[in-house]
């Protein structure tokens, strides 16, 4: 069973490698997210781009707050924990705006 004070210990002892990993993953999964629906592409492979930005953006918060379970509280935790928040809310309004527009052509067909 995994415990978390080694996950934590881990998260934090290997920060810099978790997050030269998590930030350009999150920042050009969500980018891919606006891209597809930009492109018109399907509901199926805007979910899938959303939801893979969303895991990567999700571990950055769990990572922000192993440093801040420590006390470690500077500017850096504050600018990963924003980016981490404004890719999730991104990739959730992305996907409302998608489902939205599928609705809103299926029933002008409709009528």
């Amino acid at each position: 069973m995994l415990n978390f004070n080694t996950l934590a210990e881990f998260s934090r002892t290997h920060c810099i490698s978790i997050c030269a990993f998590l930030v350009p993953a999150i920042l050009l999964a969500t980018l891919l997210t606006i891209i597809l629906i930009g492109l018109g592409r399907p509901t199926t492979q805007v979910c899938q781009a959303a939801g893979m930005a969303s895991i990567f953006a999700f571990v950055m918060v769990l990572h922000v707050y192993t440093w801040f379970i420590v006390g470690v509280v500077m500017a850096p935790t504050y600018i990963l924990l924003c980016l981490a928040i404004t890719c999730l809310l991104t990739n959730l309004v992305a996907i409302l705006y998608q489902r939205h527009q599928v609705n809103s052509l299926s029933f002008s067909n409709n009528a």
